[in-house]
């Protein structure tokens, strides 16, 4: 385990492309976009990241003389339509799919919803409402209301790319053809917010990652793939050689009948922070890797754990310059 780099402003989401049939991809999930602005600087940022949880507390400070007005935005992670998708989401049908809430100087706030859907970078969702479909393309309710689409319908869809051709047997009665969404489904919660002129004001915002993951541990070992993966780990989770000396040898016991371990992975955009006005003055980090017995990898400099399951980094007048993107090794319960 080696430290973390970081920040929670964003102004895109991505999603992970689909992997294996026994991976999940991960929704990388960020914190508040905001028009650049030289006006409004942050004060304090506490980020706290767990498999089951994200919270975050800024303190903002209007520097100006003058009161400023705005538009503060939440993207969500983009959601791909695919025939192999297997990405981690709790309440898949679920505008709001992350339970995302926002607060400002403890007051709850109920932020617009703004959806729309492309594919290959052009904007269908006149289409898509046209004929009353649902925009997010992975719930059981589009899945519906697609395959009730007339047949010309379809098939126009499907030269549009909307849509693509899927065949199994889904209740033993033999293979089915089944139309898939292929649309991708942007969606942003955002609110106006009033910066006083000489104060500062204080904004909450929690809600529940996306976690990708694996059901084994997928970089420790000879073969190929595995010496590939780990090339990829190393960068992306400063895996060190403790680390790497530890899942070796959790994988040879579990190959052995031990004590299994799986992979999770969280990730979360921290790197556009630059659109606030200088640096983060005070800034901490918090993960926890959510059971004593499960191991975590994450990027940064002065990490400290500070508990069972935790682990902190501090830093004065940060600038962000990387993504954070966290590794957990999860033990496998013992009966």
């Amino acid at each position: 385990m080696r430290g973390v780099c970081g920040y929670a402003t964003v102004l895109a989401m991505f999603a992970a492309p689909a992997l294996a049939n026994d991976t999940m991809a991960e929704l990388k999930t960020g914190g508040l976009a905001y028009v650049r602005t030289g006006d409004i600087s942050m004060d304090d940022e506490k980020l706290f990241v767990s498999p089951t949880e994200v919270k975050v507390d800024y303190i903002f400070e209007n520097t100006s003389d003058k009161d400023v007005e705005s538009v503060v935005a939440f993207p969500m992670p983009d959601v791909q339509g695919d025939i192999d998708s297997m990405v981690a989401i709790a309440d898949v049908d679920a505008d709001n799919f992350l339970d995302f809430t926002v607060a400002q100087d403890g007051k709850p706030i109920t932020p617009t919803l703004q959806q729309s859907v492309t594919v290959a970078g052009i904007d269908m969702t006149a289409q898509l409402r046209a004929h009353n479909i649902p925009l997010l393309p992975l719930s059981k309710a589009t899945l519906d209301a697609v395959a009730k689409l007339p047949p010309d319908v379809l098939e126009d869809w499907t030269a549009r790319g909307l849509t693509a051709d899927d065949e199994y047997d889904n209740d033993g009665q033999g293979m089915k053809h089944h139309p898939t969404p292929m649309w991708t489904l942007h969606t942003t919660y955002w609110w106006r917010t009033k910066f006083p002129a000489k104060t500062k004001i204080s904004v909450q915002h929690r809600y529940k990652p996306s976690v990708g993951g694996t059901v084994a541990i997928t970089f420790a070992g000879d073969d190929d793939y595995k010496r590939e993966q780990l090339k990829t780990y190393q960068s992306k989770y400063c895996i060190d050689d403790a680390f790497l000396k530890t899942a070796t040898k959790l994988s040879a016991a579990a190959d052995k009948g031990g004590r299994t371990y799986t992979e999770s992975w969280i990730s979360y955009v921290l790197s556009t922070g630059a659109n606030w006005s200088g640096p983060i003055k005070h800034f901490q980090l918090t993960v926890d890797k959510g059971n004593p017995d499960n191991y975590v990898s994450f990027c940064g400099t002065g990490v400290k754990k500070t508990g069972p399951t935790t682990f902190q980094m501090t830093a004065e007048d940060f600038y962000p310059e990387h993504d954070l993107d966290i590794l957990i090794l999860n033990a496998a319960s013992q009966n």
